[in-house]
């Protein structure tokens, strides 16, 4: 054998130019090779997936007399819009079940056709979604 290459003949001819169209320019030839994603919303599926939630707790009937009696003492001094915080279940849009949320603020008024409670900057919270209520309020009714 030899100590040529078997390509020894071709290494050096000129790059065959095409006949029919020009050549591509090299920043539209790196775009085929760009990233393929097959699985189009896999990502975003298994995020969604993976997100915890809460489950919405069932009261007790002295939870709820509790709140009954604290959404009274709310009603009778509704003019004053009291300062309060409440905790209530917000359920989740995408998946079953949601998160609990504590919200603080002065109560504008107890809607009791539409079951909830509205604050001032508008929130609107229903109440048979509540889980606490506390503020100052209620200290003077637990002493």
């Amino acid at each position: 054998m030899n100590n040529t290459n078997r390509y020894d003949d071709i290494i050096n001819l000129p790059h065959p130019e095409p006949t029919i169209r020009p050549r591509m320019a090299m920043e539209n030839r790196a775009a085929q090779f760009s990233p393929f994603a097959a699985l189009t919303g896999y990502d975003e599926a298994t995020r969604e997936e993976a997100r915890l939630v809460d489950i919405k707790q069932e009261l007790s009937e002295d939870m709820k007399d509790m709140l009954d009696a604290k959404l009274a003492i709310i009603e009778q001094h509704i003019k004053e819009q009291p300062e309060i915080s409440v905790t209530y279940f917000q359920p989740d849009e995408k998946k079953t079940g949601g998160r609990y949320t504590t919200v603080s603020g002065n109560v504008k008024k107890l809607d009791g056709v539409e079951h909830v409670i509205i604050m001032a900057d508008g929130t609107k919270i229903p109440i048979g979604d509540v889980r606490l209520i506390g503020g100052d309020l209620f200290r003077l009714f637990e002493d």
